[in-house]
């Protein structure tokens, strides 16, 4: 039986409400109950709380901010050794619940930010090496994104994904976007460790018309907290810039919440229809009863008389 891990969404923003961060702890718990749990084989759910004092022991805290700054958003790790998120506040939802949706998939597939797969590099003469799973960066632009309940979340890719070779009939990311194993996506990275030489590498594909290679060095194991946040900390501006068109480039997204609200909206009606005519024909029952009580009465002081 696998740990069920808790997460909890809060908003210290002006941007993010209450009401928006509701709808959107919704659409996150669907997405990793429905989509992300079955294929990553983890149990976990999401609880959207008032502030952060309100967030019980246990739980991981995403926290939605005004202003984090690129260098400190993404997932890190506290004095327990337990991650947590911070996530910049956009005007729209679509915006901070697809960044929201992409720490919450990397977190839960991978609280400790230091999971590694072997594979073979995507420079030849590389050989193997040792990739970095984050399991949204390669199609982590909001093009490949699609929606839960009408909110925008993240593509994530599966286990498939570092197969050695390209099979018919494989899901290498939920949406389909990505085709093949360690496929590179326009506007995502992917992360690996060449074991001989001890430094870092990317793939990425930010600008251009193709993705090109880049070499960012080792990381230092005692001051980088974990791997993922020294790579989020390279990436970090670049990635905002491609998650922030939101919805508007999005082609896997489906319908918006302002569609999904008319549908909403007829939902809450019929209930309301329906709660007024329960408690009519319960009012109708209460007056049926008491008129039957009063006969009754008034047959036994008849028969006493």
């Amino acid at each position: 039986m696998s740990t069920i891990r808790h997460v909890a969404l809060v908003s210290e923003s002006n941007r993010a409400k209450m009401n928006d961060l509701l709808r959107v702890s919704a659409a996150l718990q669907k997405q990793a109950t429905r989509d992300l749990d079955p294929i990553w084989e983890i149990s976990s759910t999401v609880d959207a709380f008032a502030k952060l004092e309100d967030v019980p022991d246990g739980y991981w805290p995403m926290i939605v901010k005004d202003d984090i700054g690129f260098n400190a958003a993404g997932v890190h790790m506290d004095r327990d050794g337990q991650p947590f998120a911070l996530i910049s506040a956009a005007d729209s939802v679509d915006e901070w619940s697809l960044t929201a949706s992409h720490e919450l998939c990397e977190m839960l597939v991978d609280p400790s930010g230091d999971k590694q797969m072997t594979g073979d590099s995507p420079i030849p003469e590389q050989g193997r090496v040792s990739f970095l799973v984050e399991v949204c960066d390669p199609s982590e632009a909001s093009d490949f994104a699609y929606s839960v309940n009408g909110v925008l979340v993240s593509d994530f890719y599966t286990p498939h994904y570092f197969d050695p070779m390209k099979a018919p009939g494989v899901r290498y990311s939920f949406t389909g976007a990505v085709t093949a194993p360690r496929q590179v996506l326009r506007g995502g990275y992917l992360s690996w460790k060449n074991s001989v030489s001890g430094d870092w590498f990317q793939e990425t594909w930010f600008e251009g018309s193709e993705p090109s290679f880049r070499n960012i060095g080792p990381i230092d194991a005692r001051q980088r907290g974990s791997v993922r946040a020294f790579i989020d900390r390279k990436t970090a501006a670049l990635t905002a810039k491609v998650i922030a068109r939101g919805r508007i480039t999005s082609h896997c997204a489906g319908m918006t919440v302002v569609q999904a609200q008319g549908s909403l909206a007829a939902n809450a009606e019929m209930w309301r229809k329906q709660i007024a005519a329960l408690g009519g024909r319960a009012s109708a029952g209460r007056a049926k009863s008491a008129r039957a009580k009063s006969a009754r009465s008034a047959r036994k002081s008849a028969k006493k008389r």
